[in-house]
């Protein structure tokens, strides 16, 4: 089981208002929540610190969503990451899976559904730790 202090998420969107909802969301929920507006915040943000669950949209600013899952996975294959957008296509979803991302989801996420994937997240990180592979 990951412990309580390890649960941190990064959430990066461009939109404030979606960063402030989703911050609010996830820490009342019991997660500790770092927020990017753009791809190079959240480079930043993981050079600096090990967060092992990220929601990413795929229309940034700069580097997209794609490309800043390419960049992550290039340094962590573990780690659990997620796309969401609002703008959904077949080709979308195989260019998210091609690029590392764990699932797809489409804006406007239902908050159970958003709770969901970051307990299911958790969940098979501590399964991974627990078995002494010891990835986080």
């Amino acid at each position: 089981m990951v412990a309580a202090g390890d649960k941190k998420i990064l959430v990066v969107d461009d939109d404030a208002s979606i960063l402030a909802m989703l911050k609010e969301i996830l820490s009342v929920a019991g997660y500790k929540v770092r927020t990017a507006k753009n791809a190079d915040e959240a480079l930043k943000i993981l050079k600096t610190e090990t967060i092992m669950v990220t929601f990413l949209d795929l229309r940034l600013p700069g580097m997209n969503g794609i490309d800043l899952c390419w960049k992550i996975r290039e340094k962590d294959k573990i780690s659990i990451v997620y796309a969401f957008t609002g703008y959904s296509t077949f080709y979308g979803l195989l260019e998210c899976r091609a690029a590392g991302f764990d699932d797809f989801f489409v804006k406007p996420i239902a908050v159970k559904l958003l709770l969901k994937a970051a307990k299911d997240a958790f969940e098979k990180l501590g399964r991974w730790k627990a078995r002494d592979y010891d990835l986080i």
